[in-house]
């Protein structure tokens, strides 16, 4: 390949040997993760916060991004997570009233590689056709050395990714969905919130719901949590092989039989799941969009959603003791999950949606209804 452009070059190559050039933004470095696409059409700085794409390079099918820039609001993260992004145009004018700096700017601040003027429609395609697969963004090594980079990536089977998201210390939350704190409550039900990469949008709605929110490290023992009284407890979303966190499992359980409401929310909602004896499966480009349609198959109204997952509940041996709740109008994937014999629900689903549609924030307000009743009794 030629290239004939004034600005510098980077390229991006697959595991499969097939290379894309571009124009290098953000920061001059070399990644390597797996390299999945996004539909959503904006909230390119949610996504790009968001720890669930830890080790992961995101493709954008949306023609243009950074037509807005960046602000100091909406961050889901106190960090850059994603490790690259790959664009067909970065937008050129950023206007917004929030706005405090551009996209690239963003990135260089953030040491994230991005590359722009990609044919993403054709990158788009062969990851819907071969699968999400490992990648290498850079800007220094040679089309060979990067291929190799690419090939030698560990993968996402079995890679505890939530671990090494996750908080180190515990802290409480009061910021409410308007971005302000809200006072104590006199009898706020405490939610006590496993961060295995959690957004802050969904301690947001926690907080909206009437909840005290207490945030916890991944590796918060069984007798740490329970010494905490809590109300309910929620396992967030996350990255990674929801396999991998087996050691969440046991806590899971004895918060069933002790009765313990419960909420899991995409990789929480697989480890309710795995916990009740059931299994997870790697999907082949996941779900990743804002436009996801979900119904609900107790009441059969269907959901627009916000969807960030690369792992799915497996319909094969499903335990007795779940109820499915939810499902993919795309491909029929479980969404939805609750346990028949405790106040335990999980949703595969982003129904914090940021970015996405508000449709899907009925789950918070199910939960909270089960933790009130708890709390007046």
């Amino acid at each position: 390949m030629v290239w004939r452009h004034s600005s510098p070059r980077a390229l991006l190559a697959l595991a499969n040997g097939q290379i894309f050039y571009g124009i290098a933004i953000g920061a001059k470095e070399t990644r390597i993760g797996e390299l999945v696409f996004h539909t959503a059409t904006s909230g390119y700085q949610e996504i790009l916060t968001d720890p669930s794409y830890c080790e992961q390079l995101i493709t954008f099918s949306t023609m243009s991004v950074g037509n807005t820039g960046i602000n100091d609001a909406d961050n889901e993260s106190s960090r850059m997570q994603a490790l690259g992004l790959i664009i067909n145009q970065q937008a050129t004018l950023a206007a917004h009233h929030r706005r405090t700096m551009d996209l690239s700017d963003y990135l260089k601040q953030q040491h994230c590689p991005g590359l722009a003027e990609v044919d993403t429609r054709w990158l788009v395609q062969i990851l819907r056709q071969q699968g999400a697969m490992a990648a290498c963004l850079t800007h220094e090594l040679t089309e060979a050395e990067a291929i190799h980079e690419a090939q030698s990536y560990h993968g996402m089977k079995a890679n505890n990714l939530a671990k090494q998201v996750s908080t180190k210390d515990a802290y409480a939350w009061t910021e409410g969905l308007d971005g302000k704190p809200i006072a104590d409550l006199p009898n706020a039900p405490l939610a006590v919130v496993y961060d295995l990469g959690v957004k802050y949008s969904i301690l947001k709605h926690l907080v909206h719901q009437g909840f005290q929110v207490k945030v916890v490290p991944y590796d918060t023992t069984l007798e740490t949590l329970l010494a905490l009284k809590p109300d309910a407890v929620v396992f967030s979303n996350g990255p990674g092989d929801p396999a991998a966190c087996h050691e969440l499992l046991p806590i899971i359980q004895h918060l069933l039989i002790k009765q313990i409401p419960l909420l899991g929310i995409c990789l929480g909602h697989q480890l309710l799941a795995l916990a009740a004896g059931a299994k997870t499966l790697k999907m082949p480009f996941g779900h990743r969009g804002a436009n996801h349609p979900v119904q609900d198959l107790q009441t059969q109204r269907v959901l627009i959603t916000s969807q960030n997952h690369g792992f799915a509940v497996d319909d094969q041996d499903f335990p007795t003791s779940l109820t499915t709740t939810h499902r993919s109008l795309f491909d029929n994937t479980i969404q939805g999950i609750q346990h028949n014999t405790a106040p335990a629900l999980g949703f595969q689903g982003h129904p914090e949606a940021s970015p996405g549609p508000q449709e899907a924030t009925v789950i918070f307000e199910r939960f909270a209804s089960w933790v009130r009743p708890r709390i007046d009794g």
